[in-house]
């Protein structure tokens, strides 16, 4: 379904990724591992279309099309998402209003059906109602904000929810809540790239459906299974590198 080949990515003439291969099927779960500055959150962001990225070479593919080029609402459109490691605060703009909008745009709902569905979908994430009608992230907390990004993958259903560190700032109560609706969505057929540099948040998970790839330096240097995740938590990442001569 999606589809990485030899992706160069610079930042202000930096380059970040140095030639990145990644292939992921439908329903499939994936996840990047890599120590800090490894190129993890660029391959996310560069994935659903962030203009800071420039791609110098390689491309894109997602479902047979070419996205290489396509900006991040047109992603969206064809089944991407991205939630953020960092959610940003939106002054102004009620989450009630800005979730409705998304699945009348997306979805095609009408206006009261959407209202409905949101509200019904965020108690599951530990939402009251009234809790809609705050401005977007303003004022959360860690846990909240990666709660609210949550939710919107469980109304928007996308092929591929890439989660770009997901655990970062985040409490054990709601770490366990995410890990699971995370697990939920993937089994009703949504592909993840789960990106983090720890594996907390992949001991609440079936680390058999695991597709494990470890980055270096803006390349991925070593694929395995989620076996390779306990290693790593055990050795860390240097044994793997010295493995592999990276």
């Amino acid at each position: 379904m999606l589809k990485v080949e030899n992706l160069h990515v610079s930042v202000e003439d930096r380059e970040i990724l140095k030639g990145v291969d990644l292939s992921i099927g439908a329903g499939e779960f994936h996840v990047i591992m890599g120590p800090n500055g490894s190129g993890k959150s660029t391959l996310a962001l560069t994935i659903a279309g962030h203009p800071k990225y420039t791609i110098t070479e390689g491309r894109i593919l997602f479902g047979g099309e070419e996205i290489t080029h396509l900006a991040p609402d047109e992603r969206a459109k064809r089944g991407v998402l991205l939630a953020f490691q960092v959610p940003p605060d939106v002054e102004g703009v009620k989450i009630i209003d800005f979730l409705q909008q998304v699945l009348i745009e997306l979805k095609g709902m009408g206006p009261v059906e959407a209202y409905d569905l949101i509200v019904k979908k965020a108690e599951d994430l530990w939402f009251k109602e009234e809790d809609l009608h705050r401005y977007v992230n303003v004022g959360f907390s860690g846990g909240e904000r990666k709660r609210l990004e949550l939710l919107q993958a469980i109304l928007v259903e996308p092929k591929l929810l890439i989660l770009d560190e997901p655990d970062s700032g985040v409490d054990v109560d709601s770490l366990s809540i995410i890990s699971r609706k995370i697990e939920e969505l993937n089994k009703r057929g949504t592909a993840i790239l789960l990106i983090t540099h720890y594996g907390r948040i992949l001991e609440h998970l079936d680390k058999d459906s695991l597709r494990v790839h470890v980055m270096k330096d803006g390349r991925i240097i070593k694929t395995g299974s989620g076996n390779l995740v306990e290693r790593i938590e055990r050795e860390g990442f240097s044994d793997i590198f010295e493995e592999v001569g990276a």
